[in-house]
């Protein structure tokens, strides 16, 4: 985060926060679903933006929030969250992946996300998700508030990057995205958060 071609947004709103670490060219379109949802929601965002020639993919892990006053900022001020990932996996083209440490809030994005997504399958199992793409280390960012949250990891298909993704629409943005970032918003605000005396 200290190379000065690599950008860190941080937006907040409500205690429900998004979050993509992988941003930009790294983990294309996870900034701007996150970013369009936590817009959509009233919540609060923090994002990584990584530059085109940047391939160093850097474990969620190593996001040290000593070393970030943005992200330190940012879980100060939410209380749960939802990380927006991308992976790829020959055979699972189809699955959307929900790890983290919240398993109640990983059950609710899925209640949302089936009937927004037909046809892809939302993976809430743990045993399911290979281990390196269940984001249940501590020092993940996506479990250091005091509620913990969900890594959601995306394939390329509904991030519409995929020859499969339908088009994009007028916008230039591909309607299973929009579907995504809708289904995103309504977990984020239907979502029961704790009141906290801001005085």
């Amino acid at each position: 985060m200290a190379s000065p071609d690599v950008t860190e947004v941080v937006e907040l709103r409500s205690r429900f926060g998004f979050l993509a670490l992988h941003g930009g060219e790294l983990e294309v379109m996870t900034d701007v679903i996150a970013g369009r949802a936590a817009a959509a929601a009233g919540a609060s965002y923090y994002a990584v933006v990584h530059p085109e020639h940047e391939r160093h993919h850097l474990a969620s892990t190593r996001y040290d929030p000593a070393e970030s006053p943005a992200l330190q900022r940012f879980l100060d001020h939410v209380e749960v969250v939802l990380s927006v990932h991308g992976y790829g996996r020959a055979g699972r083209w189809l699955d959307l992946l929900a790890g983290g440490a919240n398993r109640a809030l990983a059950a609710h994005l899925a209640r949302h996300l089936g009937p927004a997504l037909p046809g892809y399958a939302v993976v809430t199992d743990l045993e399911a998700i290979p281990p390196g793409l269940r984001g249940l280390h501590a020092d993940n960012p996506v479990n250091r508030p005091p509620n913990t949250g969900v890594q959601l990891e995306l394939p390329p298909r509904v991030r519409g990057l995929s020859p499969a993704s339908p088009p994009p629409g007028p916008d230039g943005v591909s309607p299973v995205v929009h579907a995504l970032v809708a289904a995103l918003a309504a977990t984020a605000v239907s979502w029961p958060l704790n009141e906290y005396d801001d005085a």
